[in-house]
């Protein structure tokens, strides 16, 4: 296991995501024109999220909102500002792809639990913190058991779970499950909201 995680596992996804970013390119450039158009030229979201032992990183994916907000100037509830293209981006999972490039930088995996927001981090409890000792991944254990469709609770289990177990082949199966996921669209979001909501804590 060590040797696959220390040496094997961030090779593989180093060639694994150059390949898919020259592969996919043509693919990229079309959802990137789309979305400069839907949100007034702003295409990616970028934001600061925890990475391997908490270290802070910079993610990058496609934006599949728009910044609009009420009189007041509050953004608009995420159903509001999600575009017609946002919405077929982010069924999918196309939205996730410019995290390629956080691959290469080595702040992410392809497979691991999926980087949260700066601000949940000290909501955790001890057994939750445990998914942070490894590379976040694009996708993960999470995902294709359930991903936005499932409580915070499963999830972080699901994560920790994937953590104490992780080998070569958990990955290639979470690899082949996440295809099946994409195809069918499975678990996009919770029940009767666009995206997850917000964790508060225990």
């Amino acid at each position: 296991m060590i040797l696959y995680t220390s040496f094997l596992k961030p090779f593989i996804d180093f060639l694994a995501a150059l390949l898919g970013l020259l592969l996919l390119s043509p693919l990229l450039l079309a959802v990137w024109m789309a979305l400069a158009i839907a949100n007034q030229g702003k295409p990616f979201f970028f934001q600061q999220r925890p990475g391997k032992n908490g270290k802070i990183f910079t993610i990058v994916k496609f934006k599949t909102m728009n910044d609009k907000k009420d009189d007041l100037g509050n953004l608009l509830p995420d159903a509001e500002r999600l575009t017609l293209v946002g919405k077929i981006v982010r069924k999918t999972s196309l939205d996730e792809l410019p995290q390629l490039l956080n691959v290469l930088k080595g702040d992410m995996s392809l497979i691991g639990p999926r980087p949260l927001l700066v601000e949940y981090l000290p909501l955790y409890n001890e057994e939750q913190q445990k998914r942070h000792n490894v590379r976040p991944g694009i996708t993960g254990w999470a995902q294709v058991n359930g991903q936005n469709a499932i409580s915070w609770e499963q999830k972080f289990e699901l994560d920790v779970w994937y953590v104490k177990h992780l080998s070569f082949l958990l990955d290639v199966k979470i690899l082949f499950l996440t295809i099946k996921k994409v195809l069918v669209s499975e678990g996009i979001a919770a029940e009767g909201q666009a995206t997850m909501e917000y964790f508060k804590g225990e």
